[in-house]
């Protein structure tokens, strides 16, 4: 479609379409929980409920990667930028015809009812000691609490979360079956701001992703351990965290335990940032030297265990980013420089020109050690849980970029002010031609690098971190 010159004020304004009411009039199905609401579609492979919505913005838990309005529009419906911005200002403007009635869309809420508890618990106490090898003693202390036992019907191991007043108000139910395929699931009418936790005296919370997991480490770390908190999200979901934090003004310090695997490393830096902007910064990451915790539990008892994985995407980042070469800055030529390298697809030059021109209007002066200190704050800055797009979004994303810094460089005559903007367009023209490159390395077949810089290999989880 030929190319529309939408405005600053149009592109924001697109951006801060409310996802739920737009998607509700384009025939979708919503499902409420908590403050969110769950997208339900299907394909050839099934069922799928992984994305939330909350407003204009987005998250699909199962890939890791969200954004706004516009983004989901090029994400899920494999639009262009040109045409979602169409569609989301069109639906502004004038609502689409076939919104559905509101009594049709008003959702039921469900309510939540915990699974009916069988007489005894042998059976998840025959799974989680023979085949998890966690401590009875620790399995006693949740069953005592009424947050761990075994229903009836199906004889799975249940794990509760309780609100502030000790009301069950999420359960999520595991199979205890050795043989065919394992399940776990949350039960209807769960309220994801409460999970399986246990809360101490300390000002520290461990977070991690399922309840055995959670237990797996206070098999392993049994000292003390009721003196700290400790929570299950039940995959990478947020809601229970802040909740935690929220309601015990205790804490303060919280260790992220999530798996050591592509999906857990990108996990860190999302949670990390979440808590951040809930006046969080006392965030550290514990890692599992296996897979996850009860890997790990696995291995000290002589069973295989499963590997770390590491994140193919940051480790290329990184090793990419670490091999740019310092070039000195030709204002004069960088113009002509970007263009040949963009149109030819050389991203390492190109990244090299657009970080060293911005290490330029930041300082000229110094240019070479402000580029080495840039090239530094590209590898701090990387998080690969916004690195998720198609191969073709990061590259209209690029092209995009590439365009705003051409026309910005046309200025001949420029502020202090001005030059710093340029210095940060620049900047993010590098981080996008690397994102570029590395899924242009990633697409053919590459020896794997080991990054070991946030794997504990011995860890003392009750240490005091420094």
């Amino acid at each position: 479609m030929p190319y529309i010159p939408f405005t600053d004020e149009q592109k924001v304004l697109a951006n801060s379409v409310d996802l739920e009411e737009f998607l509700r009039m384009r025939g979708e199905k919503l499902e409420r929980v908590g403050r969110e609401h769950k997208l339900i579609y299907y394909d050839s492979s099934g069922r799928h409920d992984s994305i939330t919505l909350r407003g204009s913005t987005w998250f699909d838990h199962k890939n890791q990667t969200g954004g706004g309005a516009i983004k989901f529009m090029q994400e899920f419906y494999g639009m262009d930028f040109q045409t979602a911005v169409q569609e989301l200002l069109g639906q502004r403007v004038t609502p689409l015809s076939h919104s559905p009635p509101k009594a049709i869309a008003k959702e039921e809420k469900k309510e939540f009812k915990l699974p009916e508890a069988n007489s005894n618990m042998h059976r998840v106490y025959a799974y989680l000691i023979k085949q998890r090898f966690i401590n009875p003693n620790i399995i006693s202390h949740f069953a005592k609490q009424h947050t761990l036992y075994e229903d009836k019907e199906h004889h799975n191991a249940v794990f509760v979360g309780v609100d502030e007043n000790g009301v069950p108000r999420q359960a999520s139910k595991r199979s205890t079956n050795s043989y065919g395929n394992s399940f776990r699931i949350t039960c209807q009418g769960s309220d994801t701001r409460y999970s399986f936790a246990h809360f101490g005296e300390s000002k520290r919370l461990y977070v991690f992703e399922a309840p055995i997991d959670m237990m797996s480490f206070l098999t392993l770390y049994p000292k003390d351990w009721q003196k700290h908190s400790c929570i299950a999200m039940n995959g990478v979901y947020e809601n229970a965290v802040l909740t935690a934090l929220k309601s015990h003004s205790n804490l303060s310090e919280i260790v992220l335990c999530v798996d050591n695997d592509e999906g857990g490393i990108e996990a860190v830096d999302r949670l990390r940032d979440i808590l951040n902007e809930n006046g969080y910064s006392n965030v550290k990451r514990l890692a599992p030297p296996y897979k996850d915790w009860n890997e790990v539990l696995k291995a000290k008892n002589g069973a295989p265990a499963l590997p770390a994985v590491p994140n193919k995407h940051k480790e290329e980042y990184h090793r990419q980013v670490g091999n740019l070469q310092y070039l000195k800055c030709r204002p004069d030529k960088l113009t002509s420089q970007i263009y040949a390298a963009f149109k030819n697809e050389q991203y390492k030059y190109l990244a090299e020109y657009a970080l060293a021109g911005s290490a330029f209007f930041i300082d000229k002066s110094c240019e070479n050690g402000m580029f080495a200190k840039l090239r530094a704050k590209l590898k701090a800055e990387y998080k690969p849980y916004t690195d998720k797009g198609k191969v073709a979004a990061k590259q209209r994303n690029l092209q995009e970029c590439v365009m705003a810094v051409m026309k910005d460089l046309r200025q001949t005559a420029r502020t202090r002010e001005q030059s710093i903007n340029t210095a940060k367009l620049l900047y993010q023209l590098a981080d996008r031609a690397v994102r570029s490159s590395v899924e242009e390395t990633l697409s053919e077949p590459v020896a794997e690098h080991i990054e070991s810089e946030d794997i504990v290999s011995e860890p003392e989880p009750f240490m005091e971190f420094g």
